[in-house]
């Protein structure tokens, strides 16, 4: 049962155009012990009174000039999916009018003229479900609130354990961790330029730092060789993303890992075809291996490594200019190009240390 000083707290609003029957129900409920009521004879502030004052019970006459009771019902519908705990005040009604004040919200029926008893009870117990109603409804959001902050949470741990995880990548590879850290933020500008949906914007945004995951399984005398690879050791080194998408299969049911995946095996494919592993071309290669394989050249190209020298912007976008149908998809290109101030805000935050 509800704590009777919590009834007592209630908003009560009486709506009646007959001035004798609200000061009677005032009158009745202030010696009750209510302590916030507040009551209108022009049905037309209805529901102003009601968003204004948080009512927790409405006592509504039927018959009203302006707008009737039935009215202020519909009214109160179309503002509100709230539980509704209106009281309609009657002095007779049809079986016919009480089905349709039922249906449309009504809860209870306090019948003309008002007897002090059967007021206070047909209050009370409507009261009593409506602070109920609050209590769960309340419980509910503090549980949405905290639901909503432990998935931040997760999807922030989520996030530097994929990142942690490209790192590992990078690190070996002799680059340094921001790399993926750019990349990322590369690949979702341009996947948001593209015009995909928040939630495969943020796939390609989680997916992307484990694009060069398979390069944990390439052979160190390889991946570290300071000078240019020889056929044999540049097929050795292609596989890196077989090794990747092997590391990511098996979770084709978690849309995170599926899109890593994909990432991994496709972000050296080229738009001419002349790309591996599988030589895919055009269309066939997933968008989100063509996003990435555009994002991860230019932060390779624009970044210095013991091996090379940074590309100046310029001369980055001219060699990704001239790639467009041969490397690059061209709409993606474009999108790219329309960017490139954005994308240089991340890269000056996620700058490289001194290599």
């Amino acid at each position: 049962m509800m704590d009777t000083i919590n009834i007592k707290s209630a908003h009560i609003l009486i709506v009646d155009d007959q001035i004798i029957n609200v000061k009677l129900l005032e009158k009745i409920l202030k010696q009750a012990g209510y302590k916030y009521i507040f009551s209108t004879t022009d049905s037309r502030q209805t529901t102003t009174l009601f968003i204004e004052h948080q009512i927790d019970i409405l006592l509504l006459d039927i018959r009203m000039p302006h707008l009737d009771g039935f009215q202020v019902m519909d009214q109160l519908n179309n503002i509100s999916n709230d539980y509704l705990p209106i009281l309609i005040l009657t002095a007779e009604l049809s079986s016919e009018t009480r089905a349709k004040a039922l249906t449309s919200g009504a809860k209870d029926f306090l019948t003309k003229p008002f007897e002090r008893l059967e007021v206070l009870q047909r209050i009370h117990n409507i009261l009593e479900v409506r602070l109920l109603y609050k209590q769960l409804s309340n419980q509910n959001k503090h549980l949405e609130e905290e639901v909503k902050k432990r998935t931040i949470e997760l999807e922030k741990s989520r996030y530097e354990v994929i990142e942690r995880l490209g790192q590992a990548a990078e690190f070996k590879d002799n680059e340094t961790g921001n790399h993926v850290t750019r990349m990322s933020y590369y690949s979702r500008l341009l996947a948001q330029a593209k015009g995909l949906p928040d939630n495969e914007v943020e796939l390609i945004f989680l997916a992307t730092p484990m694009h060069d995951i398979g390069k944990i399984g390439i052979p160190d005398n390889i991946l570290l060789k300071p000078g240019k690879l020889d056929d044999d050791e540049r097929e050795v080194m292609q596989t890196h993303v077989m090794i990747g998408a092997e590391l990511l299969s098996g979770s084709d049911d978690i849309p995170l890992m599926k899109m890593a995946k994909s990432v991994a095996l496709t972000h050296h494919e080229k738009w001419d075809g002349s790309g591996y592993p599988n030589g895919l071309s055009g269309t066939d290669i997933p968008l989100e291996g063509r996003i990435c394989a555009i994002c991860d050249v230019f932060d390779a190209l624009t970044s210095e490594r013991p091996y090379k020298k940074s590309w100046s912007i310029d001369d980055a976008m001219a060699l990704i200019q001239r790639e467009i149908g041969h490397h690059f998809d061209p709409e993606l290109t474009a999108l790219f190009t329309s960017i490139l101030n954005e994308v240089l805000v991340y890269r000056n935050k996620y700058i490289d240390s001194a290599v």
